[in-house]
């Protein structure tokens, strides 16, 4: 696609530093740079955008989605940045940004490339995926040496501080740790209080009730002092308190569809175990007392927990607010208690909660269903989303028929240029440049074909009556929570509520409940008891508005609600 140069153009830059450039004055000479290129050619910054001390190996960057955001509004016409990897590092991330900013008309611009073209794309993109790849295995064997040498290698365990000095050369060191005074004596209390017999709550609610700080001055959560036995976390379970560091317990990576990283855990041939007794915080008889009441010590050489595990069908939830319910107090979720009773955990395990009461599940559920019915998707509530979203969809169509009326021109000027590569061969140029010219028209022409030929997604038409139809399909499930704990009935109502927020009231006995439900659920709902035997309709898929958008109804909703509240 060319794209055109006029003083007119407007001009987004954009800037990042990785973590391992950990210099605020990157981000300044990026965009001093950028600014000059933008001058030089004529062009209007209306927008820096930045991001500080992220790897661009991730595109989950407040600024880079930002970016997007802006590229979405029109906002401007160039992207400019240093270099290409200072966008993305990643090389599927950066054939994407390309086709989104293509699409959208927006051409991206660097100062050490220049325009940015397809070729840019495929060899930048491989490029920086191989750099990243070459950086992550010395970076191991970076830390690797560290570990070998006593030192840490990633991370600072409860109980320990860094220790920052210099070497011989003047070189900072790095990877030095020496016993925190104050957090050893917390670490000692923990382990010999669950040697005697308290449990991690317990524990836990103890330090909390102290205000003793927990790892980086967050909460104690009983998690955080039981940890998980195969990865060999948590207070009880880390052996470097007995002075021997286990390195290499696990690899990350990255998940393509959510970009997160995700561990597994490495085969034990590949740990590293290093025995480092200046380091050493507890004895031997108190470290052996708490792994024989954990159940097992260190895991045994012959036993890899690399190994495959059967593989177990995840059970479905067996309540309808099953992971819905939170609390109001302090935002934490609400748990069983007891056989038929929600308690919040923070609470209940952290002792840091005031919401100690429990409420019966049954009498919730009355409530929330109830509230489905008679509270949610109010005739006026409808006619004001139905406006909404015609205006919404009339919106997104002419986005679309633009869209292809660029395609059609584009694909004109591929096709007569590809006519010209044609004539130009037959009358006898020969060259390798001009067959790979030919080969990324003729590709690009297919592209653009097919893009034409997909018939674009219609909207679905909302009906008037869309609260009544909705209704009338609640009403089908039963008058009362016995007629909802069949497995499809279930699924289909907790589609319906995205949170039930639970408050102590604020006179007496009794809570509040705030029930927010989603709304594209509840108009497929209705939709589909308007289809009876036809395909699914998913409003999800009109692309209009997601499953985020919600209704609320409770002591915060509308003025002519009152709060739901029942007694405990």
């Amino acid at each position: 696609m060319t794209f055109p140069t006029t003083a007119a153009l407007r001009v987004a830059i954009y800037a990042r530093y990785s973590s391992d450039r950990s210099r605020d004055e990157s981000l300044e000479d990026q965009i001093r740079v950028c600014r000059a290129y933008a001058e030089r050619h004529g062009w209007i910054v209306v927008e820096v955008l930045q991001d500080a001390a992220i790897s661009g190996a991730s595109s989950f960057r407040a600024g880079y989605q930002t970016l997007l955001e802006r590229v979405r509004e029109r906002r401007f016409d160039i992207v400019v940045s240093e270099a290409l990897d200072r966008l993305s590092r990643d090389q599927s991330d950066v054939a994407g940004l390309y086709k989104r900013l293509s699409f959208a008309g927006v051409a991206i611009h660097t100062v050490s490339e220049g325009l940015v073209s397809e070729l840019h794309v495929g060899l930048k993109g491989t490029m920086n995926a191989l750099f990243l790849r070459d950086l992550a295995a010395k970076t191991h064997r970076g830390l690797r040496g560290r570990v070998e040498a006593g030192k840490s290698g990633g991370g600072l365990s409860y109980g320990y501080e860094l220790v920052r000095q210099v070497d011989e050369q003047g070189e900072k060191t790095r990877g030095d740790r020496r016993i925190h005074a104050e957090q050893h004596q917390v670490v000692t209390r923990i382990f010999t209080m669950f040697a005697a017999g308290s449990s991690p709550i317990a524990i836990a609610k103890a330090l909390n009730l102290e205000n003793i700080p927990g790892p980086f001055g967050h909460a104690w959560r009983d998690t955080t002092i039981r940890g998980h036995r195969q990865r060999g976390t948590g207070i009880l379970r880390n052996e470097l308190y007995i002075g021997r560091i286990v390195w290499n317990r696990m690899n990350y990576v990255k998940d393509p569809e959510t970009g997160k990283r995700i561990s597994r855990m490495n085969p034990v041939a590949q740990w590293v175990i290093k025995d480092v007794p200046h380091l050493r915080l507890l004895d031997d008889d108190l470290w052996a007392a708490v792994q024989r009441r954990l159940g097992s010590s260190a895991v045994e050489p012959e036993s890899d927990p690399a190994e495959p595990v059967p593989y177990r069908i995840s059970r479905r939830p067996q309540h309808i607010l099953t992971g819905r319910v939170f609390c109001g107090v302090c935002e934490g979720t609400m748990s069983n208690s007891g056989q038929d009773y929600l308690t919040c955990t923070v609470a209940s395990r952290q002792g840091i909660c005031t919401n100690t009461r429990s409420i019966k599940r049954h009498r919730i559920e009355a409530v929330v269903v109830d509230a489905l019915r008679t509270r949610l998707m109010q005739p006026e509530a409808c006619a004001e989303f139905s406006a909404a979203f015609k205006e919404e969809c009339a919106r997104t169509a002419k986005e679309a028929s633009g869209a292809d009326a660029t395609r059609r021109r584009e694909l004109e000027k591929v096709r007569q240029k590809l006519d010209e590569l044609v004539e130009a061969i037959a009358s006898g140029l020969r060259s390798t440049t001009l067959q790979t010219k030919l080969a990324q028209l003729e590709a690009r022409e297919a592209e653009l074909e097919r893009d034409l030929k997909t018939p674009c997604h219609k909207p679905t038409a909302l009906p008037p009556d869309l609260a009544a139809a909705y209704q009338q399909e609640l009403e089908q499930l039963g008058s009362s929570t016995d007629g909802v704990e069949g497995t499809e009935t279930r699924e289909l109502i907790r589609g319906l509520i995205e949170r039930v927020i639970i408050t102590p009231a604020p006179h007496g006995k009794g809570s509040e409940v705030e029930l927010v439900g989603t709304i594209a659920a509840m108009i497929d709902l209705a939709l589909n008891a308007k289809t009876a035997g036809k395909p699914r309709i998913s409003c999800a898929t009109d692309g209009v508005f997601a499953s985020s958008v919600q209704v609320v109804a409770g002591k915060r909703n509308h003025r002519d609600l009152r709060p739901l509240c029942i007694q405990c």
